[in-house]
């Protein structure tokens, strides 16, 4: 008998963990730079400040945080920095809110983003979509 209940836990807890309905959002932003592609997955976080930017190419430092566990993230904000000698410089910030609206697909976050810097006016592209929201 306890070995039944052991395996129907066991068997609850696989279905439970596969199953995207229990899934909570998360975020994709691609960065290219220079013509080089880099995939960025961003989960739920209570606290902002220890999530890293990561290294885009080593001209740019790109870093996205996503605030809040529920079904509905409390915000989003996106940082783009450029590398200089002395410390990463901030070029562009965004913010989002709110309601998120749930989509199969996911959702369009920030739209595809260019953003120069630079003494010879550096690009970076990106686009975040967002996934797994629930009303």
């Amino acid at each position: 008998m306890v070995r039944l209940s052991s395996s129907v836990f066991l068997f609850a807890a696989l279905w439970c963990s596969a199953s995207p309905s229990h899934a909570g959002p998360t975020l994709h932003c691609e960065m290219t730079y220079a013509g080089a592609t880099q995939t960025l997955h961003v989960t739920p976080v209570d606290d902002p400040y220890p999530v890293p930017s990561v290294d885009v190419g080593g001209r740019f430092r790109f870093k996205a945080v996503m605030v809040g566990r529920g079904a509905q993230p409390d915000y989003i904000k996106t940082y783009a920095y450029l590398e200089t000698r002395t410390q990463p410089v901030l070029v562009q910030q965004a913010s989002y809110y709110p309601p998120f609206t749930p989509s199969p697909k996911g959702q369009r976050l920030t739209g595809k983003q260019f953003v120069y810097a630079g003494p010879v006016e550096r690009e970076l592209q990106y686009e975040c979509v967002l996934h797994g929201v629930k009303q």
